[in-house]
């Protein structure tokens, strides 16, 4: 690891911690030579990328070009791809890579790209790490070690190891749901403070747990960022203390997301919960589905979205999924007609963003 690798001074705007309205700037102001070395995120929309595949299942480039485009038009501050609503757990490595190195290729350094690593034990990750290094991105996501039972100084200890061995910055991502191991408060930010980590991704759903983070890490003086992961309880997380989001439903709007963020950073609470509540209506595009529940609810919802609003040309999931149609796919239709979100039928795909 670099020594300023996962060093909040490392990076754009100010430390995490402030107070809600004055919140921290973020990676997005791309005024900056796209080839100089960027330290870590301090906040902002940094959307989870679905990853589009043909009807065959390989990535479907041209598409992955529109989403990364209409993302990148709506203003978000970083992309993150492989994590759990780009199907991380279903690629092959060869995936991977070129997932990671497509999205390097067409964000052309406007904002930093960052890759899941996430892997089942810490030798595997460092091996996505090397991997999601080479391909270009600017940072990494990992998730605490699963499968094998693991207690709390081996995961203290994984993630000191992928600080070490990291020349990019490193963000813990607790999703407990998935991996089932709670990462604790105390631990991260004392990671923070050491320079292993650089950020903390909560998609816990454990409010009281994030608040306690967010407490710890103002108190300590801000050394990690955090984001959301809870795309429909935004607005409490940055009461609480968050410095950014990391919202699946972006991909379906990311403007909402922007518009809150920035609603956020001048303290108008009132426009922050219009959004919060419109957007949280939105998210019941996940709900709709009969034939499947689960991940496949979730990101086949936001793919039929995707499909719907002519970003992408299918909605194809990984196996064993099978994509939305008939009445799935009529029912996230009808909550996007409701939303003002579906353009002139038949959808136009988009072209790329030059």
């Amino acid at each position: 690891m670099t020594p300023s690798a996962n060093s909040r001074t490392a990076g754009t705007g100010t430390a995490a911690g402030t107070a809600p309205g004055t919140a921290p700037g973020t990676a997005a102001d791309a005024t900056a030579d796209p080839a100089a070395p960027r330290g870590p995120l301090t906040g902002g929309v940094v959307p989870p990328l679905v990853t589009p595949l043909t009807e065959d299942r390989a990535l479907d480039v041209p598409s992955f070009e529109r989403l990364i485009g209409r993302l990148l038009e709506a203003g978000v501050d970083g992309l993150f791809v492989l994590g759990s609503t780009g199907e991380a757990a279903f690629c092959t490595d060869e995936l991977r890579a070129q997932v990671i190195s497509e999205a390097v290729r067409v964000t052309a350094g406007r904002v930093p790209v960052l890759a899941g690593v996430i892997d089942t034990q810490t030798g595997r990750v460092l091996r996505q790490l090397e991997a999601a290094r080479q391909a270009g991105a600017e940072g990494v996501v990992a998730t605490a070690p699963f499968y094998a039972a693991t207690h709390a100084p081996q995961v203290r200890r994984h993630f000191e190891i992928l600080g070490e061995r990291a020349d990019v910055p490193v963000y813990a991502y607790d999703i407990p749901a998935c991996v089932h191991t709670k990462l604790d408060p105390d631990m991260l930010v004392e990671l923070g403070l050491s320079g292993a980590i650089a950020g903390v991704k909560d998609s816990s759903g454990d409010d009281v747990a994030f608040r306690r983070l967010a407490l710890r890490n103002r108190d300590e003086g801000g050394p990690l960022t955090l984001f959301t992961g809870h795309e429909a309880v935004v607005d409490g997380a940055y009461l609480a203390g968050a410095d950014g989001v990391v919202p699946g439903l972006a991909n379906v709007d990311p403007d909402g997301y922007v518009r809150m963020h920035a609603a956020f950073r001048r303290g108008d609470w009132t426009a922050v919960r219009g959004e919060q509540d419109r957007l949280a209506a939105l998210m019941e595009i996940t709900r709709v589905a009969t034939s499947v529940t689960g991940w496949g609810a979730g990101v086949g919802a936001f793919k039929t979205a995707l499909m719907l609003q002519g970003v992408i040309a299918h909605n194809q999931l990984p196996q064993p999924f099978e994509a939305f149609g008939g009445d799935d796919a009529e029912a996230v239709r009808a909550v996007l007609g409701t939303a003002g979100l579906l353009p002139p039928s038949p959808a136009p795909l988009r072209p790329p963003l030059p």
